[in-house]
């Protein structure tokens, strides 16, 4: 059996892989991969995160990092790394067009071979996570990711969701889809749950609430929490800006944190 060595050395210091998914766009895919990150950088961890959204790479804009290159090395191409501790590291399509506003016309199979190249390529070094940001569907993308992932064991799946009905029903689907590739589902986030006035700390549902929570027990898969829309939180992602460090008394601060330290709590009890 023949093995790629380029692709098995740039993995092989990665210790746990999950993916962020959901059926539907605009529901906080990349808001959550981004918060994990900072939530598990402050744990100590050391993080990357491979935003395979080839149409809609926004990772880079949310770290301040999106005027950077990408450079190469013997073993590939060498990740953004977002502080001098390179404690988070960055992979994205949005690094590589000439111009920020450029657009990803492409057929399927180029996606595929990019997608390919930026799982066997990237040469991450020792991280404790690696965390892939895909786009909304589940479509030929999603595949690619998953397949090219398979040799790696990833640790499973975070599913995103909004509360109304419409994001809950194709977030249903995306739970068909782990099942059908073999992908383990680490549980779901309900996010934009509610409004916390920043006055009189008053919880409105904007949308509806509790749907991440009944799709969780219908599915019988774990429930992450809630993420409430909090404006310090889409400031900071505007600004690239660590939110973690910057609004721990945030309503949505211990809702991140508590996400962060589940997926930590479920990773130790795997090692052991």
């Amino acid at each position: 059996l023949f093995l790629f060595p380029a692709e098995r050395s740039n993995l092989a210091g990665v210790r746990h892989i999950l993916l962020v998914l959901s059926g539907k766009g605009g529901v906080g895919k990349s808001t959550i991969s981004t918060e994990l990150a900072l939530s598990l950088r402050h744990s100590g961890k050391k993080v990357g995160i491979l935003d395979v959204d080839l149409c809609g790479p926004s990772i880079p804009h949310m770290f301040r990092v999106q005027d950077n290159d990408v450079h190469q090395c013997d073993s590939g191409w060498v990740p953004v790394f977002v502080d001098q501790d390179k404690s988070i590291s960055l992979m994205s399509i949005g690094f590589l067009l000439e111009k920020p506003d450029d657009a990803v016309v492409w057929r399927g199979p180029k996606k595929n071979a990019l997608i390919k190249q930026f799982v066997a390529d990237v040469a991450w070094g020792d991280l404790d996570f690696l965390i892939v940001d895909t786009p909304p569907g589940t479509s030929d993308e999603h595949i690619s990711t998953v397949e090219a992932l398979r040799p790696y064991k990833p640790i499973g799946a975070i599913l995103v969701t909004t509360p109304q009905a419409v994001s809950v029903g194709d977030v249903r689907r995306e739970l068909t889809f782990c099942k059908k590739t073999g992908l383990p589902v680490l549980g779901i986030v309900e996010n934009m749950s509610g409004f916390v006035c920043p006055h009189c700390s008053e919880c409105t549902n904007i949308f509806s609430k509790g749907g991440g929570e009944e799709l969780a027990k219908y599915a019988g898969v774990p429930f992450l929490g809630c993420v409430p829309l909090d404006p310090q939180l889409s400031q900071s992602l505007e600004e690239g800006r660590d939110f973690i460090q910057e609004f721990p008394k945030s309503s949505a601060f211990p809702a991140l944190a508590h996400i962060a330290q589940q997926i930590l709590d479920g990773t130790s009890q795997q090692s052991s």
